[in-house]
């Protein structure tokens, strides 16, 4: 659900961006040839962008995570060191 929702969000940003730049004469109901051109250009440079910074998080994914895994195995390794001494001390 929260990747059909991104992409969702990531399109109408594309969608409106695009017609923003390319789109200067609302008079006409269909586009004019160079409109068409520019629209085209525009969304095949984001689309393209997008797969490529798509392919750099998937890369980079396995190496955040197995860092966050490390840094949370260092925050509770501490932690139970510290309770092991004091439940040790009460008991002698």
């Amino acid at each position: 659900l929260f990747q059909l929702r991104d992409f969702l969000l990531v399109y109408n940003r594309m969608t409106e961006l695009c017609f923003r730049h390319c789109v200067s004469n609302l008079n006409y109901r269909l586009l004019t040839g160079s409109e068409e051109r520019c629209l085209d250009g525009c969304a095949g440079k984001l689309v393209h962008a997008n797969h490529r910074l798509m392919r750099a998080y998937v890369a980079l994914m396995p190496s955040i995570m197995q860092r966050r895994v490390a840094d949370y195995e260092a925050s509770v390794t501490p932690a139970g060191q510290r309770a092991a001494p004091e439940g040790a001390g009460g008991a002698g």
